[in-house]
């Protein structure tokens, strides 16, 4: 019979495509994750993994087992949820994993709300940018994530994980008040000004890897030009404030600068990019009594920001 810790041990590898890497994500050595999958390996009478210069890559008979992994770990999760169901699920603890817009925007008020509603669940809070916490997720550091599209995050169709969309919310452009189209146009919607006319700018944004940073390449691509990132943070307040500076101009999410004193620059409607935000948890576990209200929670604060 084959021990569902090396099935675990076998995602963790293919997740993180190197042995140390996995083993730091399971809190194991990397000679104690060797030996998992060389057991995994003696059980299954095949070669799963081959090693290169990069890493280990799966094996075609790798590639089943981690396919068939994915669903006995997603029937595990929902066994789980059956016996937490059945043993009243009224009280315990969700860790979620989620980027600082969000908590202020949905997960702050669905705390407060589930007090009333849920009183003996308790949620545990990590702040974690919106590609990272897929990883905690999948790692089991999390219950629950709340990310943002990118490319390369796993798709709605991913076998590990089941998803559902929360919110979209554009992006602003933010300039220096001084700034020749600071005062483009006049009153919402009429001030909205084109990207492609900021090709020459200096820009402001988050780091690459941050999944904002690919939105607003990707937008300014389309617009014709690839931006010019001078100056890189992952706090908003600290982008609006160098733009207040007048060191660039930057693309903001909307939700972010909801509630920001902006001292010296101007806001600007912008066609085009857009943030979409989603809540996911490992495939199986959606119906666990202690997601369940969380998730619902999620979704009618979601659904009444008005992000648009």
């Amino acid at each position: 019979m084959i021990d569902t810790r090396r099935l675990r041990t076998l995602r963790a590898v293919a997740d993180h495509g190197t042995v140390t890497a996995a083993a730091a994500a399971l809190h194991l050595t990397p000679s104690a994750v060797s030996q998992q999958l060389g057991a995994l390996e003696h059980e299954v009478g095949h070669r799963l993994f081959t090693r290169d210069a990069r890493g280990v890559r799966l094996t075609a008979v790798g590639q089943i087992m981690l396919t068939h992994a994915n669903e006995v770990l997603a029937q595990l999760e929902r066994a789980e949820a059956e016996i937490a169901a059945y043993s009243t699920g009224a009280a315990g603890e969700v860790t979620v994993a989620c980027f600082a817009t969000a908590i202020s925007a949905v997960l702050s008020p669905a705390i407060t709300a589930l007090r009333t509603g849920s009183p003996g669940l308790r949620i545990r809070v990590l702040d974690a940018e919106g590609d990272h916490s897929l990883t905690m997720l999948l790692d089991d550091r999390a219950d629950l994530a709340i990310a943002v599209e990118y490319r390369g995050a796993p798709d709605a169709a991913d076998p590990r994980l089941h998803r559902s969309a929360l919110y979209a919310e554009p992006f602003d452009l933010v300039l220096p008040q001084d700034h020749p189209l600071a005062g483009a146009g006049g009153p919402p919607p009429a001030d909205a000004v084109r990207l492609g006319d900021l090709a020459g700018e200096t820009w402001i944004g988050p780091y690459p890897g941050n999944p904002v940073h690919d939105v607003i390449t990707f937008a300014c691509e389309q617009a014709g030009f690839s931006p010019n990132f001078a100056h890189c943070s992952d706090d908003f307040r600290a982008v609006v404030a160098l733009v207040g500076a007048g060191a660039g101009v930057a693309l903001v999410p909307r939700l972010a600068l909801r509630d920001m004193v902006l001292p010296g620059v101007a806001v600007r409607q912008t066609p085009g990019p857009e943030r979409r935000v989603f809540a996911a948890v490992r495939r199986g576990a959606e119906a666990h009594p202690l997601l369940r209200p969380l998730l619902g929670t999620l979704h009618t604060i979601a659904d009444s920001l008005g992000a648009g």
